[in-house]
């Protein structure tokens, strides 16, 4: 035999057989289904999780503590959730760290790995984190799911980002494929496009969870802010304007002279992070490839994958899940 040493799984694919014993024995109470990266997606509180980011999601709900004035960036996947943690992390930082700086931290690590999420990196490994060292805070956690100390708490802020889902949904498609083992084939679009539409995904269904932050931030617009990923793109300069401003930090009459809202969108741009070597060739800690968050991040890119028919059938789900409501993608 060969001396060669086997490179172990990545966390992010550990599932079952990396759970405690009495987490394994809870979720084999849950409803469950075939997975679209990992083996299985279990159903909890009325969304879908892998094992082990839901291990991660039960012990955050029963440790996790806030702070005061604490920030929580929520997201689904693949909705801008990269980019919405660099804006906030550059706009929060920008007194130590200018975001024209050549040494910005954006610049040597990736924004997930200073942005980290509660029930996926600090929650997942069965330990209880120390966190004192952050009060900015991330999730894809619904709604429903959101541990009751935060979700009680109306001194912490919300920033919740959506996407049309039909662009969410080709992006997750491969974004899964990108996570896959090398040499594995990848999923079936048709497949992977029915469960989507059946709401089982990564902490789908995703209409539910904009839902459930939508109405929230109609009730409490002080404390919860929420944002479209298009209207971003439209106009970026007046969104960074208005989250600078929700989270505390607007920008002074100087900062503005001095171009700092275009620093922190050249900084934070698609380009800017793409093109840097750590997110080229980086990994983090859980074992996932930095360049996988970052394929296109453009608006309408369903237009390139989606027919008709599977379009017209995310619009009847859409204006069914919304009706009622004011929410409109």
């Amino acid at each position: 035999m060969g001396s060669e040493m086997i490179e172990p799984t990545p966390k992010y694919l550990q599932q079952e057989e990396s759970l405690s014993e009495e987490v394994r024995e809870f979720i084999s109470t849950l409803p469950k289904e075939k997975g679209w990266l990992a083996s299985h997606l279990y159903r909890y509180q009325g969304f879908w999780f892998p094992a082990r980011y839901l291990a991660g999601v039960l012990s955050c709900q029963q440790h996790f503590l806030p702070q005061p004035h604490d920030i929580f960036l929520v997201s689904t996947p693949k909705s801008g959730t990269t980019w919405l943690k660099a804006i906030a992390f550059a706009l929060l930082h920008r007194s130590p760290h200018p975001p024209s700086a050549p040494d910005h931290p954006l610049t040597s690590s990736n924004p997930h790995a200073l942005v980290p999420f509660l029930e996926i990196n600090h929650y997942a490994d069965g330990r209880l984190p120390d966190l004192s060292a952050s009060r900015l805070f991330s999730t894809h956690l619904p709604f429903p799911s959101l541990p009751h100390s935060i979700a009680n708490n109306r001194a912490c802020k919300i920033v919740y980002l959506c996407r049309n889902p039909k662009d969410i949904f080709v992006s997750l498609w491969h974004f899964t494929n990108g996570l896959r083992p090398q040499n594995a084939p990848a999923s079936s679009m048709d497949g992977a496009f029915d469960m989507f539409c059946r709401g089982v995904s990564l902490f789908g269904p995703c209409w539910d969870h904009m839902l459930g932050y939508w109405n929230l931030s109609r009730e409490d617009s002080g404390r919860v802010m929420f944002l479209r990923f298009e209207e971003m793109k439209e106009r970026p300069k007046e969104e960074v304007r208005r989250l600078a401003e929700f989270l505390g930090c607007p920008f002074t009459a100087e900062e503005e002279e001095g171009g700092v809202v275009e620093d922190v969108l050249r900084l934070c741009s698609f380009e800017g992070l793409s093109g840097l070597e750590v997110n080229r060739s980086g990994k983090l800690s859980s074992g996932e490839e930095n360049r996988v968050f970052f394929r296109r991040g453009v608006v309408g890119d369903w237009r390139n994958y989606l027919d008709q028919e599977m379009a017209a059938r995310f619009d009847r789900i859409a204006e069914e899940k919304f009706r009622g409501s004011g929410l409109v993608l």
